[in-house]
C-alpha cells in the first residue's frame, strides 16, 4: 500500500481556492506570442493530418519557439483525459474509441515536417483495457516504416499500473521513454489524485530492466508547494531507478481553476538544482524556469547520447 501525505496541513493557507486569481508572472517567465511563418506551417500540417499536440492542449509556453523549427510533440489517443490533475489544462471526461488510422497520421506529419527527433505523448485513457499501451507500439511502428532515422521519445502516462503495459510499448523500441513524475509525493493526493509516486517509480526502472539499452527520462514541476529536501528525494528515487536524464520546470496555473502557482522560483534556484542532478549521477539535467519535456528534446537527445558514450569509454 502507497501513503501519500497531503501538505496542505503544513501549509494551510495555501491550499487550492479556485476562486483566487491566476499568479502575474514574473520578467523571466514571460515569452513571445506565436507568430512567425513556420509557426504558422506547423500549425498547418498539424491540422491537415487532423492531430492533437500537448503544445495546444496543454498551453506549453514554448510553443512559440518550437512551432517555429516545426518542432511539435504529438498527443495521441484524443484530446480528452479520464483523469482530473490539479495542474492539467487537458480536457476530462470520457473519451472516444482510439482511431486506428491515427499511427499513420502522426508518421505522415512526422515526414512531412521533416524531424530527426519526434515525441509522442497521450492523453490518461483508463478507460482501455492496456490504457493505450498497444497504440503507443503501433504509432513508433509507423514511424518507424515511414520516418527510419527520426528517433523516437514517449511521453507516457502510468497506463493504471496494467500488467504488460509497459513491456509492450518498451518492446516497440523506442529511443527514449519518458514518464513524469509532475510533483513530489507528499503533494500527489491535490497534484495527481489518479497516480500513485512508487508505482511511476516502478514503471521508469521497469522499462530500463526490460531494455537497458532504452534511455529513461522523467519530470517534475516546482512552485507547486514543495520543500527542497523533497525535490532532492525526488532526485534520489529516480537515481536508484536508474533514470538518466531529469527535467525540472515552472509550474504555470493554466486557469483559475487548477491548483495555484505557490511560488516561482528564480533562475539561480533551477540552476543550483541542475548542479546537485549532475552531482547524483544523470547523464542529461535541464533546469530551467521554461523547461518542459519535449523543449529542445532532439538536440538533448544528442547531448544525452553522447554523454552516455562519453561515460562508457565510447568514442
Amino acid at each position: 500500500m502507497v501513503v501519500v501525505l497531503d501538505t496542505r496541513a503544513r501549509h494551510p493557507e495555501k491550499a487550492h481556492r479556485p476562486d483566487a486569481p491566476v499568479s502575474k508572472k514574473p520578467p523571466w517567465i514571460r515569452v513571445k506570442a506565436p507568430v512567425s511563418p513556420g509557426y504558422a506551417e506547423t500549425r498547418a500540417i498539424v491540422r491537415a493530418n487532423n492531430l492533437h499536440t500537448v503544445c495546444e492542449e496543454a498551453g506549453c509556453p514554448n510553443i512559440g519557439e518550437c512551432w517555429e523549427k516545426k518542432h511539435a510533440t504529438f498527443m495521441i489517443m484524443g484530446d480528452v483525459c479520464t483523469r482530473a490533475c490539479a495542474f492539467c489544462n487537458v480536457k476530462t471526461g470520457l473519451p472516444g474509441a482510439l482511431d486506428s488510422a491515427e499511427p499513420l497520421r502522426v508518421a505522415l506529419a512526422t515526414a512531412k515536417l521533416g524531424l530527426s527527433h519526434v515525441v509522442v505523448t497521450s492523453v490518461d485513457r483508463d478507460d482501455l483495457a492496456d490504457s493505450g499501451a498497444a497504440h503507443f507500439a503501433a504509432v513508433i511502428s509507423a514511424i518507424r516504416a515511414h520516418c527510419p532515422n527520426t528517433t523516437i521519445e514517449v511521453l507516457t502516462p502510468d497506463f493504471l499500473r496494467k500488467e504488460g503495459a509497459v513491456a509492450t510499448v518498451v518492446a516497440a523500441r523506442p529511443d527514449v521513454f519518458n514518464h513524469n513524475l509532475e510533483t513530489v509525493p507528499a503533494r500527489y493526493l491535490t497534484v495527481r489524485p489518479g497516480a500513485r509516486y512508487f508505482a511511476s517509480i516502478r514503471l521508469l526502472q521497469q522499462s530500463k530492466e526490460i531494455d537497458p539499452a532504452i534511455f529513461t527520462k522523467s519530470g517534475i514541476m516546482l512552485g507547486l508547494g514543495e520543500e527542497r529536501n523533497e525535490v532532492l528525494q525526488v532526485m534520489d528515487d529516480l537515481r536508484a531507478a536508474d533514470v538518466d536524464f531529469l527535467t525540472i520546470g515552472q509550474y504555470l496555473q493554466p486557469s483559475r481553476k487548477h491548483h495555484p502557482v505557490e511560488r516561482f522560483v528564480p533562475p539561480d534556484e533551477f540552476k543550483a538544482y541542475e548542479t546537485i542532478a549532475y552531482a547524483k549521477g544523470f547523464l542529461m539535467v535541464s533546469s530551467s524556469p521554461l523547461t518542459r519535456s519535449s523543449h529542445h528534446a532532439g538536440d538533448d537527445f544528442a547531448r544525452l547520447r553522447a554523454a552516455r558514450a562519453a561515460k562508457c569509454g565510447i568514442r
